[in-house]
């Protein structure tokens, strides 16, 4: 038999889900182990969806890959399963049965996972694996990282002549998660390839059939369609799905009207599912041409308005420029704060930066109080964002509330693990890392959600990215700081330094940056300070110069104050002969050592010549 053939001639139906059904029967583990440890409830399903009617199954290997394995401790199993699984689904076929390797996309909605190589490798892996076997396609599904598609694609499209179906999985109706619209993702597929083009995933039948009335019928390639049953609900700690198969009995015409020529389940579809879309084509001849909706006039994006201040970014490519952080309380008193806020406009900080509940210890909404010293002293706020508090939903509500704010200036980190705070029993989130943040940011500048999805203005966020200077090798850290410029990021502040010799270091490794940098002082206050910070702070390290020097008032507390002042005007000393941005971190709420420190500071930059770095900035 000839699948392709087969497809052209008639619409083929496909399978459900595999995964819904095992979970519904009480397996909560890795359902592509089953192919090893349970064959069985494999073999069953695959039955069970071929007497409902299906033309097509897939083999049990979605997560069949060297990289999802690894999360059971199963990646040396990575032959036999996918052996396995092609073998049962043999066993299951009828003589007029096509099989299909599923292949499943490993980044998802989370990029983080997995570099590009990597996934190359595991996917290699498992291709091979599964074209050994004998399977008669192979289906890539549930892709929402249309980059990782397209590189998988290529790669299969070199070894293998077999048919390849590839299905993407959309952000939001009719657009991919990098903005994409479906037609024209699919159409490159074709161009890249493949066989049979389509959707799976994430939206049921009435979502993507809205998509399809946008997607024109390919000229070589087939059109696939595999819904979920409907959008998932969540009651007693599960995941559920709406079990309506009348209704994808109902919508199955419709579909066939859109052009496909493969039809089955995702998530939450079942043989009762399969069962209705067989009962509900009752022509099985495929359409050859439909009419195309044209898109409605899309929304302008507004651009950006005129900021009355310049950013911190213009400030620091043409003069010193100081920044002082001043953590928010962790209580409820917010008298001192404001205080401190207060000295530090006086002073004339150009923003005070306030940490995103550092240390991973609760402290009062840094937004909150940003906005409050914004519009009480005319100061800028710069906001640290961390990714460990806030999801991919949390984080993007957040960018829009402090844009709506008139809060502009971001400090993109990824944040310490909530182990180390006051409640280690909770939980650390990050959906992305600062690499994703700054990538995120610097899609609302382009007017444009992750989604895809049209925020109807563009955001004017100038974003700085954190830097660690207090390694081993400043090379590789550097060339972490190129990857961020690449993400994303304007400039960089950096952990505190304690030795004149790093900020030089840290000049001759980053002066071919066009990216500016702010170097990080902090005051210490007290012997037991210094050896807390050195010792117990991950990112910070003291020299052993300056632990000895405050060690001589280990208890004389005015001493200790002052001898820290010395420290850090020293330091300070050396950064602006070699850098443009001082960024001073507030000790204990001691607002009284950051003035003290930008007022010095401010006495030497108006007789002290222009920083060696002025030279790369300009």
């Amino acid at each position: 038999m000839d699948l392709l053939k087969t497809m052209r001639e008639r619409i083929l139906i496909g399978d459900g889900a595999m995964g819904t059904l095992l979970y519904s029967h009480g397996v909560d583990r890795c359902f592509e182990e089953l192919n090893l440890t349970h064959p069985e409830q494999v073999l069953h399903i695959h039955q069970a969806y071929i007497q409902a009617g299906a033309d097509v199954i897939q083999t049990n290997t979605y997560g069949a890959n060297y990289i999802k394995l690894s999360r059971y401790g199963l990646e040396d199993q990575v032959k036999k399963i996918n052996q396995a699984a092609v073998k049962l689904a043999k066993e299951a076929a009828r003589k007029d049965t096509f099989i299909l390797g599923t292949i499943g996309g490993i980044h998802g909605s989370q990029t983080e996972i997995g570099t590009k190589e990597e996934i190359k490798r595991s996917f290699r892996e498992q291709l091979y694996c599964l074209l050994l076997e004998g399977v008669d396609g192979l289906i890539l599904e549930t892709y929402y990282d249309f980059e990782e598609l397209t590189t998988v694609l290529k790669i299969a499209r070199e070894v293998t002549d077999l048919p390849i179906i590839t299905n993407v999985s959309m952000q939001e109706a009719g657009v991919l998660q990098n903005g994409m619209a479906l037609a024209d993702s699919l159409l490159i597929l074709e161009e890249l390839g493949a066989d049979v083009v389509g959707i799976n995933c994430k939206f049921g039948p009435y979502h993507m059939l809205k998509s399809l009335e946008f997607v024109p019928i390919p000229k070589r390639a087939m059109l696939a369609v595999y819904p979920n049953a409907s959008l998932p609900g969540y009651k007693d700690g599960k995941l559920f799905y709406e079990n309506k198969p009348e209704y994808f009995k109902k919508q199955a015409e419709s579909f066939r009207n859109e052009g496909i020529h493969l039809i089955g389940g995702c998530c939450g579809t079942t043989p009762d599912h399969i069962q209705a879309l067989a009962e509900g084509l009752i022509n099985r001849k495929p359409v050859t041409e439909k009419l195309i909706k044209i898109e409605g006039i899309k929304v302008k994006v507004s651009e950006q308005k005129e900021l009355t201040k310049p950013s911190l970014l213009e400030i620091v490519k043409e003069r010193h420029s100081i920044i002082v952080e001043l953590d928010t309380p962790k209580h409820l008193d917010t008298d001192l704060y404001f205080q401190g806020a207060e000295a530090l406009q006086k002073a004339g900080v150009d923003a005070i930066t306030l940490a995103d509940n550092s240390l991973a210890s609760p402290r009062i909404c840094n937004a909150s109080m940003g906005s409050l010293i914004k519009q009480r002293f005319y100061v800028s706020p710069l906001v640290h964002i961390t990714c460990r508090d806030r999801n991919l939903i949390g984080l993007q509500s957040h960018l829009m509330g402090l844009h709506t704010l008139g809060i502009t200036e971001l400090l993109a980190i990824t944040g310490d693990p909530t182990k180390i705070g006051d409640f280690p029993g909770a939980t650390s989130v990050f959906d992305v890392t600062s690499f994703g943040l700054l990538e995120m940011i610097q899609q609302f500048n382009a007017g444009n959600s992750p989604s895809g999805k049209s925020l109807k203005q563009k955001t004017n966020f100038t974003v700085a990215a954190a830097f660690n200077p207090n390694v081993r090798n400043l090379d590789r850290a550097t060339l972490r700081l190129e990857k961020k410029i690449e993400a994303g990021a304007d400039y960089f502040i950096t952990q505190p330094i304690y030795s004149p010799e790093k900020i030089i270091a840290v000049y001759e490794a980053t002066k071919h940056l066009k990216a500016p940098i702010y170097i990080g002082i902090m005051p210490l206050t007290s012997t037991q300070n210094a050896e807390f910070l050195h010792n117990e702070v991950p990112g910070i390290k003291l020299t052993d110069e300056v632990r000895a020097r405050m060690a001589l008032f280990t208890n004389d507390r005015e001493q200790s104050t002052r001898e820290g002042i010395e420290i850090s005007k020293e330091l300070i000393d050396v950064a602006l002969e070699y850098f443009h941005g001082i960024y001073l971190i507030t000790p204990f709420t001691r607002y009284d050592i950051t003035v003290n420190l930008t007022n010095y500071i401010n006495s030497k930059v108006n007789v002290e010549a222009v920083p060696k770095s002025m030279v790369t900035l300009n």
